[in-house]
């Protein structure tokens, strides 16, 4: 087996590389480990590194070294190929994928890592990419497009950028017009203020729309939530923060499938693991138990 790290410099407030070669280094020649680091120097080069890795047919763990943004470069590239394992060393902003495990701190522990347990996620696939955590399009989608304009600033943490970015599109429109086709044929065709599908947990520094929502169930739980004005987003953010939909049955609904297809007038962002990508039509289905995701041995999920 190869230990293969793809590291992307532009992850979190600063370039980690040389700390992360360094660890990385001593730690596999400690094991005798056939190991590669690999950075990335562009946005899709992850992906590339990953796809590379994965192609050559050798059994291969791959380390996400990076944000959420890193780990789903990295589960795009190696989709599809059954001899390549992904696991997340966070180094970003939100790192909020991992957040779905009952310790998310042994992720940085690449002892723990290598001590590892594997389990078979679920994989959301979006026209020609793929999601392993939350997809969502409307509000959500703009706010987490606007995030690398808050990210990055002094004393900002990824929940904080977060924040910041919603109080800025709160004040931009809340809704738009989406035709959302459910597997059963019906449709809900009107202005939504955003379409929330989840496979994982957390997202945006810290929000954890459906908690029970699981990564190898096969199915996606999907928030669907109808137009509201600036005084109603106000005071039911915080409870969608804390995955209190239910207590509001007028404006969530809450539906468990495995596709539905998502459509706007115009061009519209889709947030997919916190990167932004743009379509009139999403196409989403499940593939369920399409990736092998490996953890530290003894968390639970």
């Amino acid at each position: 087996m190869k230990h293969i790290f793809i590291i992307n410099p532009a992850a979190g407030k600063r370039d980690r590389t040389e700390e992360l070669r360094g660890r990385i280094t001593a730690a596999c020649r400690a094991h005798g480990y056939a190991f590669e680091i690999l950075a990335s120097v562009a946005p899709g080069d992850c992906a590339s590194l990953a796809r590379a890795a994965a192609q050559t047919g050798e059994d291969v763990r791959l380390y996400a070294c990076g944000g959420d943004g890193t780990l789903n470069e990295v589960v795009n590239g190696m989709a599809g190929f059954a001899n390549a394992a992904v696991t997340h060393v966070p180094c970003g902003s939100g790192n909020d994928f991992i957040k779905l495990f009952s310790d998310p701190a042994p992720f940085s522990d690449l002892e723990r890592l290598f001590d590892a347990q594997e389990a078979d996620f679920d994989l959301i696939r979006c026209n020609e990419t793929h999601s392993i955590n939350i997809l969502s399009v409307g509000l959500d989608a703009k706010i987490a497009a606007d995030l690398p304009r808050f990210k990055h600033l002094p004393l900002v943490s990824g929940k904080g950028a977060y924040i910041l970015s919603i109080v800025r599109n709160l004040f931009g429109g809340l809704s738009d017009h989406y035709r959302v086709t459910l597997p059963s044929g019906e449709t809900v065709d009107t202005e939504q203020t955003l379409v929330c599908v989840c496979n994982g947990r957390w997202y945006g520094g810290g929000f954890n729309p459906v908690p029970e929502a699981r990564p190898d169930d096969g199915l996606m739980d999907v928030l669907l939530v109808r137009k509201v004005n600036l005084l109603q987003a106000a005071g039911v953010i915080g409870n969608y923060q804390k995955g209190r939909y239910a207590d509001y049955p007028a404006l969530f609904r809450h539906e468990r499938c495995t596709a539905l297809r998502i459509e706007c007038p115009h061009r519209t962002v889709v947030n997919v693991d916190g990167e932004s990508y743009f379509t009139t039509d999403a196409r989403i289905t499940l593939l369920p138990h399409a990736i092998r995701f490996f953890y530290p041995k003894g968390l639970t999920y």
